[in-house]
């Protein structure tokens, strides 16, 4: 068995070199580390091209005897433990990872999905992977992205996924605006998208029925100037809950979010913007009595504001629950 112990060594240097997305562009590959990720990619069928293994057997201990069997349908190469530590990217390694090959490019929608997620600039390379991991969840397995947006396959992606990756196909646009009015073309009213997130919320209730709230989070198309204010000296992004009064349980949710409402009313005098009620319309709020919209800030608020604002939105749950 040969073992790989020279840092010069061709294929270390091209894994180091993965770590670039330009060059993972231009190779079409990726890095995959662990246990997990190896597992799922087998599963999934993944385009592996090659495996590489630690030989020092403190670190891949760990590893499967069936994982073991099935990573030695590919081309396994061992490396010392001296290099495999130079082409790690995680703090933990468990002695294993892949170079996988990129699914061939496809940009067209699926328009008959009953959910489309569009992400505008999503810079946090675990936010991204914990939103893949989360509509892959739910069985939605396509993701439009805008060229802002965190490199998908960037290692911390990747690992935050843990698998959805190889389940979700990601489609990047070089122009949101007008992929999203596309889509409005086909004919999807907007209301449609409350008809599919009560279908999905009332499925989550009755597997999880401890959950108390189910919250949808907005921001407001609203100048600066009328969603800031400034309380004992820290900015916040002004707050406003919107219902649908339509259904049986509308009074249940008023009641619940009036008493939200005091609260902050109460606590951080000038956040709340008031209570916006719709009697035309249900949202998705009619399977519950703790369901609710609230915009927080508008488009030119900064992270920090909208923070402060949510820290404060979590105390008044505390207490309504409490």
């Amino acid at each position: 068995m040969q073992i790989i112990s020279s840092k010069d060594n061709e294929l270390v240097k091209h894994i180091k070199k993965l770590k670039d997305k330009k060059y993972r562009d231009e190779s079409n590959e990726y890095i995959i580390e662990g246990v997990k990720l190896i597992e799922e990619a087998v599963k999934e069928k993944a385009k592996i091209k090659k495996v590489i293994i630690c030989e020092d057997t403190t670190r891949t201990y760990e590893i499967p005897t069936n994982i073991m069997y099935e990573i030695a349908k590919y081309e396994c190469i061992y490396v010392t433990d001296k290099i495999f530590a130079s082409i790690t990217q995680v703090t933990n390694p468990q002695g294993i990872m892949a170079i996988i090959e990129k699914n061939d490019v496809d940009t067209s929608i699926d328009y008959t999905q009953d959910i489309i997620v569009a992400l505008d600039d999503v810079q946090d390379p675990g936010n991204l992977g914990t939103i893949l991991r989360t509509v892959d969840s739910i069985g939605v397995n396509q993701i439009i992205v805008s060229k802002g947006t965190a490199d998908a396959f960037n290692s911390k992606v990747v690992r935050s996924t843990m698998g959805a990756i190889f389940r979700v196909k990601i489609i990047e646009t070089d122009n949101l605006i007008q992929t999203i009015k596309e889509i409005k073309k086909q004919g999807l009213p907007y209301h449609y998208s409350y008809d599919i997130s009560n279908k999905y919320c009332k499925e989550i209730k009755e597997k999880y029925p401890s959950i108390i709230y189910f919250i949808d989070l907005h921001r407001d198309g609203i100048d600066k100037s009328l969603s800031t204010v400034t309380i004992n000296n820290k900015t916040y992004a002004k707050m406003m809950f919107l219902l649908g009064m339509k259904h049986s349980n509308s009074n249940k949710n008023l009641e619940v979010v009036t008493k939200l409402n005091n609260y902050l009313n109460d606590n951080y005098k000038g956040l709340m913007r008031n209570i916006y009620k719709r009697n035309d319309i249900t949202y998705y709020q009619y399977f519950d009595s703790h369901n609710f919209i609230i915009e927080v800030g508008g488009q030119d608020n900064t992270y920090q504001e909208v923070y402060n604002s949510i820290k404060a939105f979590a105390k008044a749950l505390e207490s309504d629950l409490k």
